[in-house]
């Protein structure tokens, strides 16, 4: 119970990964809708699964299995005392709020919660509990001998096949594509978060491939013993060489379509390795492990593009070839690999399993998202999606402290004696008003700050805009896509003067701001009709 219990907190540890992987590959005003449909999985799912899915799971593998169950027996874990059943209902319920996380990546930027949270609810309680009854509940599959050790088919390729089916009936985010069929690449908001959530989810991936040797002690005459240890080493090396071997092949294929290693394929395929070994993890020798995980990598960039360019599916966070595919590609190759040798019956057994649990996965999937779109429910308003659905759902800003566009923010500074410069100076601007508004590299800020303060103008607004010029256009790269970047990141800097010259002002900001290179910026002088201070109602030269 120890061990179960431990391996079953990392595996629930992966929840933060797929939180951070989610929210990185999400555009900024979307982050906080995907993270509370993280929180919400687990929160809504869990106890769907402990009150209905535990006991559809049994009832399932009894039946399926030819033979027969009683409903007080199912759903025992509701009335039992025994700590033993509690502990083996969470290990099982950790899997299953896994399986139903991975969905929620691929409807990102787009999708009502509450429809999101009513499929969360029947996938815990009834879509996924069937696979799990037909196979580790000895089911059907069992006894037809399909074999999956850790969930890389039952929990991730069903989670990844039912992500795939729901972004289908959701349909693409506003964007997404032309109306001559061409894709428009949207960038996540955070390679950060992506890659952190990423090394979390192959933390906790131990406990989800290891901890599956459940039976690691015995007890022998009386002492504690070891138990499944003969395997669980395998199983650890496996796992490991398969995340590393993923990783390598993704790279490899991003440098091959590219030119250069993508940094989200790179993570991506460390999990698509690993997805590719967890159903084959104990029982393939350790060259099957590196093999396995290079095509379960190499695959991604190839079933992406398919997805996105071919089936025109906007799989958000790229969940079916991380999951789906990889899941299916380790299932199959199980027999090729495996320590006992090679068998005909091995095969037809893994690829009857896949056909099945993708097919209930598929049809289960349209029917509930086809029912909730026919009711209207399942997408947010078109200016809902384009607020972001931070603010349209849940009324937050996930960023607030960095407004709309965000606050540049430089660190340079330059004060007096009393911590404050004030503009002096005689009758300047013909006794005007003129503002001073300059368009510069971000960089250099700080130098202007100081250039400005310098000649006694220290007030000014600063603000991040994006905008083109002479500047020439250059690429960007989102999961193995070119995208042309045309509109470059400036600063604006807004600068109202009195006693101060324009003048003075325009030539400090472009003598700080200066590198002589293309994409430096512009400054412009500008006249101002009247000025009112709020504070103390003057007007005129002496509210500036």
């Amino acid at each position: 119970m120890m061990w179960v219990l431990v391996v079953t907190f990392l595996i629930f540890f992966m929840h933060a990964g797929f939180a951070m992987l989610e929210a990185g590959q999400v555009r900024s005003k979307n982050v906080a809708n995907q993270l509370t449909k993280n929180l919400l999985t687990w929160s809504v799912g869990v106890v769907a699964f402990f009150l209905v899915g535990a006991g559809v799971s049994a009832l399932v593998g009894g039946i399926t299995a030819g033979g027969s169950y009683s409903i007080a027996e199912a759903f025992g874990v509701l009335t039992t005392s025994n700590p033993a059943d509690w502990v083996s209902w969470l290990f099982g319920a950790v899997f299953a709020m896994t399986a139903a996380t991975i969905v929620s990546g691929a409807v990102a930027g787009r999708m009502k919660l509450r429809a999101y949270v009513s499929y969360t609810v029947l996938l815990a309680a009834v879509i996924y509990p069937v696979v799990t009854g037909l196979t580790w509940g000895g089911g059907l599959l069992a006894s037809l001998g399909f074999a999956d050790f850790a969930g890389g088919m039952i929990v991730h390729g069903m989670g990844g096949i039912a992500g795939l089916t729901a972004a289908y009936v959701v349909g693409p985010r506003l964007g997404r594509y032309n109306e001559d069929g061409s894709v428009n690449v949207i960038p996540g908001h955070s390679m950060t978060f992506a890659v952190l959530g990423t090394l979390v989810l192959a933390f906790g991936w131990y406990g989800f491939n290891v901890g599956t040797a459940a039976s690691v002690f015995a007890v022998e005459n009386g002492e504690l013993t070891l138990g499944a240890f003969s395997y669980v080493g395998r199983v650890a090396l496996t796992t490991t060489l398969g995340m590393a071997a993923g990783a390598i092949g993704a790279s490899a294929l991003s440098l091959f379509k590219t030119g250069k290693v993508d940094t989200l394929y790179v993570a991506n395929g460390l999990l698509a390795g690993l997805v590719g070994v967890t159903s084959n993890t104990n029982a393939i020798t350790w060259v099957g492990g590196i093999v396995i995980g290079l095509l379960a990598g190499a695959q991604l960039p190839i079933v992406f593009e398919f997805v996105e360019k071919r089936l025109k599916i906007d799989d958000v966070c790229a969940v079916f070839p991380v999951h789906g595919s990889a899941g299916v590609l380790g299932a199959v190759l199980l027999p090729f690999f495996a320590v006992d040798g090679f068998t005909v019956g091995a095969l037809v057994s893994q690829v009857v399993g896949v056909v099945v649990i993708a097919a209930w996965t598929i049809a289960a999937t349209a029917i509930v998202f086809g029912v909730i779109k026919a009711l209207g429910e399942i997408r947010v308003t078109r200016d809902h999606e384009l607020e972001g659905l931070d603010s349209s759902e849940h009324g937050v800003d996930t960023y607030p402290e960095f407004g709309r566009p965000d606050t540049a923010a430089d660190g340079g500074f330059v004060e007096d004696e009393s911590g404050i410069i004030r503009a002096d100076g005689g009758e300047a601007n013909d006794g005007g008003i003129k503002m001073v508004t300059a368009f510069i590299r971000p960089d250099k800020l700080s130098a202007v700050k100081t250039g400005l303060a310098e000649i006694g103008a220290p007030s000014l607004t600063v603000t991040n805009v994006s905008g083109r010029g002479s500047q020439p256009a250059k690429k960007g790269q989102w999961r193995g896509e070119e995208y042309t970047v045309d509109l470059h990141q400036k600063v604006k800097i807004e600068c109202v003067v009195a006693d101060i010259p324009a003048e003075d002002v325009a030539e400090a900001i472009s003598e700080a701001a200066q590198t002589g290179e293309k994409g430096d910026g512009k400054v412009f002088v500008l006249p101002v009709e009247n000025a009112y201070q709020i504070r103390t109602g003057e007007v005129g030269r002496e509210a500036v």
